[in-house]
Order: structure tokens, then sequence, then C-alpha cells
């Protein structure tokens, strides 16, 4: 179900801070004609922790408005407090979710046996499919390639967002996992690698801006044609990298206002880039051709 590109979808919002839900419908219908293989709402790419219980809920609502059926909706549903992911994703599944992503939780740093124990008890409350999130850069806890081999074995833990920058640790992940169990890039620039060694996508930030273009890079790898992805990701390397020129999602936002896609507000702590940040983003935009020609779906 989670296979190709997956965009962890941006969450806009207004001038005064309130969710833009007319915008949101629009950028979901965008992802979904461009061919977008499934769709991410509520990721830390938007902005969850700062939004409200019933925010996050209709951020969720209107993906799946929007998808009827024709993309899986993988939601995000995760933190550090075992019991309050459990009651998100338990209220996730009676929406109609086809699937949860899970960041491991922040700050207190589980041990290993503390990760398992913190999925095992998810997948034990919810029948939904559930993609652990591994960024130990954003989160100070590594999910270890063993840990991963334990979890593989719970029947509806299914995948991984794998983000730790580490290819060789990818590499450990993918072998010690059922060929089943969907290994996914948490890291657009290292999508390539990660499928040439037998990982089944990307959840993607630069989807955010092509969504055709990416979704088109993962279907070539799996396709194994490598010379196909090489290319599209010549080409918009640039933008893969400018995106986190900053925090995440400040750069891709603030894309996203230039190409006329969304407002480019944020919810504090995430604030506007600096002009030179800027400066660069739209450098980048120009090269690639994606200023003055992109339009939001109606």
């Amino acid at each position: 179900m989670f296979t190709g590109c997956g965009t962890a979808l941006v969450t806009p919002f207004r001038p005064d801070l309130s969710l833009d839900e007319a915008t949101l419908h629009k950028l979901v219908r965008r992802q979904i004609e461009a061919g977008i293989n499934f769709l991410v709402p509520c990721g830390t790419t938007g902005e969850s922790p700062t939004l409200t219980r019933a925010e996050h809920l209709r951020v969720v609502e209107i993906t799946l408005e929007e998808a009827k059926g024709k993309v899986p909706v993988l939601a995000g549903a995760g933190g550090y407090n075992t019991s309050e992911v459990i009651e998100l994703a338990r209220e996730l599944e009676h929406m109609g979710v086809d699937g949860i992503l899970s960041v491991t939780p922040y700050y207190n740093k589980p041990t290993q046996e503390g990760l398992y124990q913190h999925y095992h008890a998810i997948a034990s409350a919810v029948g939904l499919a559930i993609i652990v999130y591994s960024v130990q850069g954003r989160t100070g806890v590594n999910v270890e390639p063993a840990t991963l081999a334990r979890l593989a074995q719970i029947e509806n833990i299914v995948g991984v967002k794998e983000a730790s920058g580490n290819i060789g640790q990818i590499a450990n992940v993918i072998h010690e996992t059922p060929s089943s169990f969907s290994v996914l890039s948490g890291d657009d620039a290292l999508t390539i690698p990660l499928m040439a060694l037998g990982g089944r996508g990307v959840i993607s930030v630069v989807s955010n801006q092509i969504p055709r273009e990416m979704t088109h890079l993962a279907q070539a790898c799996l396709k194994n044609d490598f010379e196909t992805a090489r290319h599209l990701q010549a080409q918009y390397l640039a933008l893969m990298n400018v995106n986190f020129i900053e925090a995440n999602p400040i750069p891709v936002k603030a894309a996203m206002g230039l190409m006329r896609l969304l407002e480019p507000v944020y919810r504090l702590p995430m604030c506007p880039p600096t002009a030179a940040s800027l400066t660069r983003i739209e450098k980048v935009l120009e090269s690639a051709g994606l200023l003055g020609r992109v339009r939001v779906a109606g």
C-alpha cells in the first residue's frame, strides 16, 4: 500500500494563523492529479506539534475527503506519550485512514526495549497499518536494525520511514527485515540509493513542490530504471537540498509561497526564512523552471 512516493504534506495557514482549509483542499487535489502514490498529512512537515487535536483531525478529514479512496492516506500519529498516541491513532482509525506514520518518542530517549514496547502497545491497540518513523537527528533516538527486525514480526507494523542518513544502517534494515516490510526513505536525496538496496519508496518533502516528478523518480526505481531516476535526481537535487537550508518546513513553505501554491505562514516556533535563504530558494526555483508555471487545482 505504501510504495513509491508519498508526500509529507505541509499544512497551510491563513495570515491570522488559522487553518487554511480551502488551500489544503487544493493542495491535496493537486497531489492526486499529479499521480502521487500516497499522502501523509500531519507529519512533522505538516507542523503537527503546533496543531490542536481538532485541527489535526480536520486536516486528515480534508485529506480523506479529497483522496476518496483513490490513494492511501498515512496520517501522522506519534509522540513521547504512548497513551496519547494510542488515543489519537484510535480516532484516526475510526475516521478511515489506511495507516499511521508514528515518529519515535523524542526528548525522553527510550531504550531499544522501550521503543519496542511503545510500538507494540500502539499496534495492539489499533488494527491500522503502522509505519515507524526513525529520525535520530530530530528526536535524539535511533531505531536500530535489530529493533526494527523485532517490530517487523508484529502483523500491522508494516514498514519504516528511515531518515538516519546512514546508508550502512539502511542496508542492514533492509537485510534484517522481511521482504514484505516496506523501507521508505525519509530523505529525498537518498531515495535512489535506498531503493537500489531494496527499499520501496520515499516519504517526500520535495513532492510538495514537484509531486509528478518525484513520483516518476520513485516509480523508475521500482522498475530498476535507475538511468531515468538519476536524470530526475540531477534535475531537482538542488531543490531537494535547498529545502533544508533552514529547519523543515520553513524552506518548502517559502518555496510554495513563491510558486503561488499557498501563503507562507508559519506557527511558532517556526518562522519565515532569512532574506538570504529566501534569495537562494528563489534562485533554485527559477533554475528548475518552477516559477511562473505552477497553478493550484481549482
